[in-house]
């Protein structure tokens, strides 16, 4: 078989696999959140909670379609596990890095939704 296509093969299957994974942590436990940030608005919150994950996949997606060409040669199996250390490597750092950066855009969302709430009470 022909390492490459077998790199390809095993890179695109776990990189989708973790991408959906991450994502539907994301959407379910994100929810949570969204709804606190627009006042118990469910149906807003289910609407951004939806177009966070369409960019989510569309980012990690377009990465990974970016980073699957090889252009070293993979003559054996060691190499195949090295480039696909190398790649899926990247991709849980960018899927960490993303999933971070939703929490931090969460709770700076959350923490002023409760200062406004605040604001609003004693107004």
């Amino acid at each position: 078989m022909n390492y490459f296509i077998l790199t390809y093969v095993i890179y695109l299957l776990v990189s989708i696999a973790l991408t959906v994974w991450v994502a539907r942590v994301l959407f379910k436990n994100g929810r949570i959140f969204l709804v606190d940030i627009f006042h118990g608005n469910n149906e807003l919150a289910d609407s951004v909670n939806k177009l966070l994950v369409v960019g989510f996949y569309l980012i990690n997606i377009g990465y990974m379609s970016l980073a699957l060409k090889e252009y070293s040669a993979i003559g054996s199996m060691q190499v195949v596990v090295e480039v696909l250390s190398y790649k899926v490597g990247w991709i849980i750092l960018i899927l960490g890095g993303m999933h971070f950066l939703n929490l931090v855009i969460f709770f700076k969302l959350r923490n002023r939704a409760k200062r406004e709430t605040a604001f609003n009470i004693n107004v």
